[in-house]
């Protein structure tokens, strides 16, 4: 009897280490997506692939937001076209107003026009800097001009809309919030730099860990530094990647000045922002970059849930760093 009961023990041990084994195991997804790429890693006890769910969320979103899209939602609505909004453009709106009001308008959607003047959106056969053009197109900027009433935009007819500074970070909350419907407690979904955690690596027994990239101009990729998160979104928007060079040298990033309708001459090369979720985060990186790093620390004093992490070239041009709101080490 004694016996017997010994090998049911040893014969419960093995199924539970059997289990165990199975639970560290972490499914890896990957592919494009966005125009870039995404990056998905999650435990399911169950083993279960959920990549095509994830195709078909990704379908959506991009149906509903992209600018790249000819028949898009988006692409509608700046065509004037009457359009029922999915529950996607709504939410990504809602966030974008609040982010437009906690900023003053530094965040702004409606500056897609003159983003595209500058060759740097969806259009780009466009180029200018004819100061009239860019002043007529400032006339319909303006988040605070833009509506939705019974699911219809309502707008000037020459307003343009843009989530390009928004989307991609609500790509990853979306296949985030998918995977917690299934009761996924630990996951990492990153798409283009833009990423969101929960729980904890299984496979590695350790707190998610993630990199920012080091700002070259030579186009290629490395790590600057490593980071541990855990439940929590983060996002960078560096102008190392995407910029103008005057006749002078100086550089010009890619986020308009949502005031003048040009480029922002900026020191900074790279901004990472942690939030809750990474559609905020990857908005709040976006305005951090207009705003310059004075008027970010005055912003965050009464913003405790928003991290952020400056990488600036100091006037020896050298890199210099700076963590605010306790930004991870």
């Amino acid at each position: 009897m004694k016996k017997f009961t010994f090998l049911v023990v040893i014969a419960i041990l093995s199924l539970s280490c059997k289990e165990d084994k199975k639970q560290v195991e972490l499914i890896k997804l990957s592919g494009p997506v966005f125009g870039t790429g995404f990056n998905i890693q999650y435990s399911d006890n169950e083993g279960t692939n959920y990549i095509n769910q994830i195709d078909s969320l990704f379908a959506v979103v991009n149906q509903s937001l992209s600018t790249y899209i000819p028949d898009s939602d988006i692409s509608k609505v700046n065509r004037n076209e009457d359009v029922i909004l999915d529950e996607h453009f709504e939410r990504v709106l809602a966030s974008s107003k609040d982010i437009y009001r906690a900023t003053e308008g530094v965040f702004d959607p409606t500056i897609g026009n003159v983003v595209n003047a500058w060759n740097f959106g969806a259009e780009n056969n466009k180029f200018l800097t004819d100061s009239t053009t860019i002043d007529s197109l400032m006339q319909f900027v303006g988040l605070n001009r833009i509506g939705l009433v019974a699911r219809r935009i309502v707008k000037p007819k020459t307003s343009y809309i843009e989530f390009n500074a928004i989307a991609k970070g609500y790509g990853v909350d979306v296949i985030a919030e998918f995977l917690e419907s299934k009761n996924v407690d630990h996951y990492l979904v990153e798409i283009g730099g833009e990423i969101r955690v929960k729980g904890k690596n299984i496979e590695k027994d350790s707190p998610w860990k993630v990199g920012l990239d080091e700002p070259r101009f030579d186009g290629e990729q490395s790590v600057f530094r490593a980071l541990a998160l855990k439940d929590e979104a983060m996002a960078t928007s560096g102008t190392y990647r995407k910029f103008k060079t005057d006749e002078n040298g100086n550089r010009y990033a890619h986020i308009i000045n949502t005031k003048t309708g040009y480029p922002t001459k900026t020191n900074v090369l790279s901004v990472s922002v942690i939030a809750e979720d990474c559609m905020t985060a990857d908005a709040y990186a976006t305005a951090f970059q207009a705003m310059g790093i004075e008027k970010v620390k005055t912003f965050l004093e009464t913003r405790p849930e928003l991290k952020a992490y400056f990488i600036y070239e100091n006037e020896n041009k050298e890199l210099n760093t700076l963590s605010l709101n306790n930004f991870p080490e």
